[in-house]
């Protein structure tokens, strides 16, 4: 289906109502294939970037999110999450009570507190909703 951990992504995000899909960048696969499942996806980015029809898109910087893009989201996704972007990441998700779900770039360090899901096509962080003071 998807390459790239692309297919996990989907799987542990088909059954969410509402997901933020942080720093889309090229690779909107992941959004339109929840978008295909009916999922209500809107993909950000720092930059403005094409997104299939069914995939809204908004232009914010994680750094500094716009709160209103993340609220009612039941989950934020990233792709390739730099290390740098993780806290703000998984803390626009804990400000809209959403869970935050991420993949790196293989050798990168994971920041935050995040459970491991490894399966055949890669492996995807699910951050702790409750991470430890610091973390």
């Amino acid at each position: 289906m998807l390459a790239d951990r692309g297919s996990t992504l989907v799987s542990h995000l088909s059954d969410c109502n509402r997901v933020v899909e942080v720093g889309v960048g090229n690779r909107p696969g992941v959004a339109a294939a929840l978008a295909d499942q009916g999922v209500d996806v809107t993909a950000t980015d720092i930059r403005d970037r094409q997104t299939p029809d069914a995939v809204r898109f908004v232009r914010d910087d994680i750094t500094d999110p716009d709160p209103r893009v993340y609220r009612d989201a039941d989950a934020v996704y990233a792709r390739h999450c730099p290390p740098e972007l993780q806290r703000p990441a998984r803390d626009a998700a804990q400000a809209a009570g959403a869970r935050l779900l991420f993949t790196t770039l293989g050798g990168d360090p994971t920041l935050v507190d995040a459970t491991r899901v490894t399966a055949d096509d890669g492996t995807v962080f699910v951050a702790d909703p409750n991470p430890s003071p610091g973390a």
